[in-house]
């Protein structure tokens, strides 16, 4: 695996350092508590670290864990993490007399590691932690820097394979609008027309001094680049779904959750009947069809 540019580590080093809102600090230390001592980092990341606004919100966590032995999960939901990471679950804590909200995430450390490297096909992953990413809690220096590289894996990873479907000569703004527009339509992403555009120009200059510090990594239109996206496509629309259908039994009121994001990125909503929120599973395949002619996946 090649080497990762020290420009790059020393800008992911200070990026995941910044402070945290005071509320996601508190729900990602609540998040951690869940698990025990098996936690060896929390990432915070999305709109809530972004702009540090949490009411009204759910907040985006992941917790990394030494192994997937530990970490208050059975047997079953071990299994199910190993062969579809990653499992999530929803939790609400108490903060100054209101309650914060979170979505998280838990995977292993060392698996983390795996899914964020050029050698996984789906950029679930990748494409994810390529975006802004804070440490909200770390269990010492060692794993902060495994953090640290991790994280500088993904960004060059995204980088990488969206690089040669562009010309030559293409800006940074070009480039990443390219990027995260591939990694959208690689899951059942709700998500409205020039948000890849919105989601590079929140963070511009960032965005542009990643690029810079892989600008040695230039590489020309390459078609089998061109086919692994397509593939991507087909697989990644399986495994979204196949990860929803996981979601909607770990964390409380997990059909209601989905039909939250789903509303919140797409504008488009359907009532969920009593029987359908306490049989997802079984009521997903008409759900899907009616948001899909209502125009919620594109």
């Amino acid at each position: 695996m090649e080497d990762l540019p020290e420009t790059l580590i020393r800008l992911m080093r200070a990026e995941t350092e910044v402070s945290l809102a005071p509320a996601i600090a508190a729900v990602a230390e609540a998040a951690r508590r869940r698990h025990g001592e098996t936690i060896a980092a929390v990432l915070a990341y999305g709109s809530c670290l972004r702009d540090g606004v949490t009411e009204g919100r759910v907040v985006d966590l992941y917790l990394l864990s030494d192994d997937y032995r530990g970490g208050n999960q059975g047997v079953v939901m071990r299994t199910l993490n190993r062969l579809l990471p990653p499992n999530v679950y929803y939790l609400e804590a108490p903060f100054e007399g209101r309650t914060v909200r979170a979505k998280y995430a838990l995977v292993s450390l060392p698996h983390f590691e795996r899914l964020v490297s050029p050698g996984t096909l789906h950029p679930y992953f990748w494409a994810r932690f390529a975006q802004p990413t804070a440490v909200a809690w770390v269990r010492d220096d060692v794993t902060r820097e495994r953090v640290v590289a991790a994280l500088a894996r993904s960004v060059s990873t995204l980088i990488g394979e969206a690089r040669p479907l562009l010309p030559p000569g293409a800006t940074s703004e070009q480039l990443w609008v390219r990027a995260f527009s591939e990694t959208y339509r690689t899951e059942l992403r709700a998500e409205r027309p020039g948000r890849a555009a919105e989601l590079y120009g929140t963070h511009a200059a960032r965005y542009d001094r990643i690029a810079e510090a892989l600008a040695n990594g230039t590489a020309t239109a390459d078609e089998r680049v061109a086919r692994r996206w397509r593939r991507r496509r087909l697989l990644g629309k399986v495994l979204s779904v196949l990860r929803l259908m996981k979601a909607a039994f770990t964390f409380h009121n997990g059909a209601a959750y989905i039909m939250f994001k789903i509303e919140q990125h797409s504008g488009v909503s359907i009532p969920l009947t009593p029987w359908q929120q306490r049989h997802p599973i079984l009521a997903s395949t008409t759900v899907f069809w009616r948001l899909y002619r209502k125009g919620a996946f594109r």
